[in-house]
């Protein structure tokens, strides 16, 4: 079946993640970024599956339209609700409350035991709920194909990470006729090496997942997505890198790799973006001025970095060294660095006091921690003292929604009021905040540990004003080489002409222009074909 012929073939796409309609990580944006492509090719054939958190809990990113949910006949006490996601292409979603499943979950876990030996026994954290949506999500998918009268044989159920791959196994089990497809943006034990402090790359090569799993507590969540990958019709990873810790870590190799793209019509135009600018420097600014207690220069150089608060994965350490060591270089004395850390943490409460007159200065966090005395990075920012006539850093430890309580922007619209963007991950599937970031033509600084990083370099290679993009070699050995080379590019992006600027943000733009999702979709082609014809022969086979 030729990729491109196989949305002729699906009756069905239903796609299932905790973060369809729930705004959590970067999953969320591979979703509903790409929806708009997808829903180009098959229009409401594609439904997205996400939780739902009962009646009490609001759901802002659907327009709720009762009838779909309303045709669907749902057993066990299962209630949904559906509409229309509030992302480009408007796709349909049902959200499912998956709290009646609880109960029937030790059955559920016998028989997944029994045919593909799930380990389930060592569960605990969030395993349960996790499986408890992705069994009910499975359900959702057959109860719309059986409102619609569409063939088992001519729908996929596509589940993402191993918080879905529970869903796979039971539709497998209960509509061996469904082709599925598996998605991992990151293996459970790769995060888990890396989040415990062990050293991923330095010993990748002798890395049993298995055993690994065993050392780390992580037996079920291991055991679990290793089984979903090895059963799926269609197997797949985000990036060259995290195929190559599937088979090393899961001992199989994805089928497709399918890169996360994004959609231009999350960026604003060339004049509003300019506003944002203006409006977003003014309010970094004047936060940096109040938070350090002195007047920074309206041209100073604005860089951030933001994401998901993993100290060491997402590098935020490297970060903090890398902006601390421009004290030291002598080619910044006459150019000041506004640092920006945009990272959620344990937040109790905005601290505008801390702008006031008097306040012991330097102050580094915009927002009262509940655990200030144990943020790694407020404690490294402590230790470290970095302020100087060179450089301010301040920390915005919350979600960037436009209503923080301090700046009041949203990510998107404070994009452009920065000059740079630094990402230097230790382990990161793919990236998306580099990306985002020169989609909105910011250059940015990631790292070769990143799948986003390594595609840069396949394409354009290592030339920053080729691509915008600057990928910085990381390992196990060689931190402070790291730290070394972010803060020259730092000062070398700091210190550019007008002219050199505006031909890095262009060159970001452009490759920004090549990670459409009008061009990575083809893998998402690919994937859906090669999931249909697998099912196709795995039924024949049992039916032998």
């Amino acid at each position: 079946m030729e990729p491109q012929n196989a949305y002729h073939h699906i009756d069905l796409l239903c796609e299932a993640s905790w973060e369809v309609c729930n705004k959590v990580g970067g999953i969320y944006t591979v979703l509903s970024t790409k929806a708009l492509e997808l829903q180009k090719r098959l229009g409401d054939r594609l439904v997205f599956i996400g939780p739902d958190f009962g009646a009490e809990a609001s759901a802002p990113y659907l327009s709720e339209d009762p009838e779909l949910a309303g045709s669907l006949e749902l057993p066990y006490g299962l209630k949904a609700r559906s509409g229309r996601w509030n992302v480009p292409g408007e796709p349909l979603a049902v959200l499912v409350d998956f709290r009646p499943m609880l109960p029937l979950l030790p059955e559920i876990y016998g028989k997944v035991w029994q045919q593909y030996r799930v380990d389930s026994l060592h569960a605990y954290g969030d395993y349960d709920e996790a499986c408890a949506f992705a069994v009910a999500a499975a359900i959702v998918m057959t109860a719309i194909a059986k409102s619609r009268g569409a063939a088992d044989s001519r729908c996929i159920g596509h589940f993402n990470e191993w918080t879905t791959g529970m869903g796979l196994l039971y539709l497998q089990i209960n509509r061996p006729q469904w082709a599925t497809v598996f998605t991992t943006h990151a293996t459970s034990i790769g995060r888990s090496i890396c989040g415990n402090g062990k050293d991923l790359y330095r010993y990748f090569q002798g890395y049993n997942g298995d055993q690994m799993a065993g050392e780390l507590n992580m037996q079920s969540k291991h055991s679990l997505e290793k089984q979903a990958a090895h059963a799926a019709d269609c197997f797949t990873a985000v990036s060259d890198l995290t195929a190559r810790e599937c088979e090393q870590l899961l001992d199989i190799r994805p089928a497709v790799v399918t890169p996360n793209g994004f959609d231009a019509s999350f960026v604003p135009s060339a004049a509003k973006r300019a506003a944002q600018r203006r409006a977003g420097r003014k309010k970094l600014l004047s936060l940096a001025s109040g938070l350090s207690g002195r007047q920074i220069p309206e041209d100073a150089f604005i860089v951030a970095t933001s994401g998901r608060n993993e100290y060491r994965n997402k590098g935020l350490d490297l970060f903090i060294d890398a902006m601390a060591s421009i004290n030291a270089d002598p080619a910044m004395k006459d150019r000041h660095v506004a640092a920006f850390i945009l990272v959620p943490a344990w937040v109790k409460e905005p601290a505008p006091d801390l702008l006031a007159e008097g306040v012991e200065k330097p102050q580094y966090a915009t927002h009262r921690l509940h655990n200030e005395e144990s943020d790694a990075v407020a404690c490294r920012l402590r230790s470290l003292n970095p302020d100087s006539d060179r450089l301010t850093v301040c920390y915005l430890p919350c979600y960037l929604d436009g209503a923080d309580g301090m700046l009041d922007i949203d990510y998107y619209s404070l994009l452009p009021a920065l000059d740079l963007t630094v990402f230097p991950s230790y382990y990161e599937p793919w990236g998306y905040t580099p990306l985002e970031s020169v989609a909105f033509g910011v250059p940015s600084v990631t790292t070769d540990k990143s799948g986003f990083g390594c595609w840069v370099i396949s394409e354009e290679g290592d030339d920053m004003m080729k691509s915008g993009v600057k990928v910085e070699p990381r390992d196990d050995e060689h931190y402070g080489r790291a730290v070394a080379g972010i803060e020259k590019t730092v000062a070398q992006v700091a210190q550019m002409a007008a002219p050199e600027r505006r031909k890095l943000k262009q060159a970001a733009q452009h490759t920004a222009e090549k990670a459409s999702w009008s061009l990575f979709i083809k893998h998402y082609d690919e994937a859906f074909a090669t999931a249909l014809l697998r099912a196709r022969t795995r039924n024949e086979e049992r039916r032998l």
